[in-house]
């Protein structure tokens, strides 16, 4: 005899259906929403762009929403406790990372980072890159430096060879390399699906057996990002851009790598310690924090959707969060914004104290190793404390050089940073020995490094020269680049 479901019971049934009912419609009218987002896409384009179009203008005409919000990167004045999108001149707030970078081009100029529409123009103009170089006649980059720099860079491996690219000089590609990160980086330009153009990402990948080209939407909204927010180094004489992957992501993973093929970036003038220089490792960071491990993509904070006359689309103004708190941390969370924002700022704070003594233990490191060379000290005296010395600017390095990192993965970096300090302390300590057994055993007496200036001075730079040099390359080079490219028809307007 079967038995009949009571009434509660036969209530509850309905209930759980009508609520299964509701959340199969809101899936099918998010499918339906998304379709037509990509049907608009394609019904209201009006230009054919070619396969690798560079000129970003060009796209304005079938995406102006997504275009106009993207030349907004070019918009400064925003300011947060820490960065924001207006250049800053870190050495001149910390001075002591001149001594962290004597002998290497970081220690001639090194700015906050702007809005992706000056990339190009900050490549070009600073005194880190050929810049000067180009005028006296001189070459010390190679065109690698460019390739994270716009989306001439992947017209242009398509053409000559990814290898080729690479291969040739800074200065020979001033005249293509013109129009600012843009549309094509990111974008296939017939699709618009999401897409990698440049090919270290893809290779490193590889080699750690994972194909990204078939990654699903959100993953692509990293992964876009990664293809220059990561730490590399130029391999071999050919300068072959390469992501140091192949044991893991982690600050001792990557060491380890670079220490089994015996790579360095520079020697330090003062103490010959022979550095790592960290590149922007954020995808490295964002991947070790929270909001990584939990998928949150690096698009879904620095490009929020916005709804438009019934148009869903991603903000392409990439800046911090902080900028539109309501349209990116409170879509998750829900206190107010003066909570979110003080709760970054406790932890970028901290994390900051960390860095701070850091950057002087390292400073008096590299000044008291010169002063034992000086006194007669020989390599295998010498050996243990550079070796602690490489070590701590390593994770000091990789801990600041992504910019965003104190608030990505502020747990991770925090345990960076107190192991570099460890080791700079345990650097002075070694040096110590060995002036003492040199006879030596008074303080070192330091320099006067507390600005800039007194810094550069300090490490033998003449700074009047180079910012002479500078403004005659900009007076000069840039202006016959960009005539020539105008008259090649690389850019889209004057």
């Amino acid at each position: 005899m079967k038995k009949r479901l009571k009434s509660w019971q036969g209530w509850l049934l309905f209930v759980c259906a009508m609520i299964v009912i509701f959340l199969l419609g809101l899936l099918s009218s998010s499918i339906n929403q998304r379709h037509a987002e990509v049907a608009s896409i394609y019904n209201n384009k009006k230009v054919d762009l070619k396969k690798q179009e560079s000129r970003n203008e060009l796209f304005n005409v079938n995406y102006p929403r997504e275009y106009e919000t993207w030349d907004a990167t070019k918009e400064s004045g925003f300011n947060t406790e820490y960065n924001g999108n207006d250049a800053k001149d870190v050495l001149a707030m910390r001075p002591n990372m001149v001594i962290l970078w004597a002998g290497y081009s970081f220690s001639k100029e090194y700015n906050t980072p702007r809005g992706h529409m000056h990339a190009l123009e900050d490549n070009r103009a600073i005194l880190r890159t050929g810049a000067p170089n180009v005028t006296l006649g001189k070459e010390p980059m190679p065109a690698t430096c460019w390739t994270c720099k716009g989306p001439d860079v992947p017209r242009l491996m398509d053409s000559i060879g990814i290898a080729q690219f690479y291969g040739q000089k800074w200065s020979d590609l001033g005249s293509e390399i013109v129009n600012p990160v843009g549309c094509s980086d990111c974008h296939d330009t017939k699709t618009m699906d999401l897409r990698i153009s440049r090919p270290a990402l893809v290779e490193a990948f590889a080699r750690r057996g994972k194909d990204i080209t078939k990654s699903s939407f959100q993953e692509m909204r990293s992964l876009v990002c990664a293809q220059c927010h990561v730490e590399y180094y130029f391999k071999g004489k050919g300068n072959y851009l390469t992501l140091p992957w192949d044991k893991g992501f982690t600050v001792e993973d990557i060491e380890k790598y670079y220490d089994e093929i015996d790579f360095a970036d520079f020697t330090n003038k003062l103490s010959r310690a022979r550095i790592i220089k960290a590149q922007h490792p954020g995808y490295e960071t964002w991947k070790m924090g929270i909001h990584g491990q939990r998928g949150v993509s690096c698009a879904d904070c620095h490009m929020p959707y916005i709804s438009e006359g019934g148009v869903k689309f991603s903000d392409h103004h990439v800046q911090s969060p902080l900028a539109n708190i309501n349209r990116t941390c409170q879509t998750c969370h829900r206190e107010s914004e003066e909570t979110l924002r003080e709760d970054v700022y406790k932890r970028q704070r901290k994390v900051d104290e960390a860095r701070t003594s850091l950057e002087s233990e390292l400073a008096k490191a590299h000044i008291e190793a010169k002063f034992a060379w000086d006194k007669g000290a020989n390599e295998n005296q010498m050996a243990p404390a550079l070796k602690l010395i490489r070590q701590s600017q390593w994770r000091w390095d990789f801990a600041v050089a992504s910019h965003g990192a104190s608030f990505h993965a502020p747990q991770e970096i925090q345990r960076i940073l107190s192991g570099g300090l460890e080791r700079a302390v345990k650097a002075r300590l070694s040096i110590s020995k060995v002036l003492a057994k040199l006879g030596y055993t008074d303080d070192v007496i330091l320099p006067d490094i507390s600005s800039k200036a007194k810094a550069q001075k300090y490490i033998g730079l003449d700074m009047d020269q180079l910012n002479k040099d500078k403004a005659e390359f900009k007076k000069t080079v840039i202006p016959q680049w960009l005539k020539k490219a105008r008259e090649n028809g690389r850019l889209a307007k004057n």
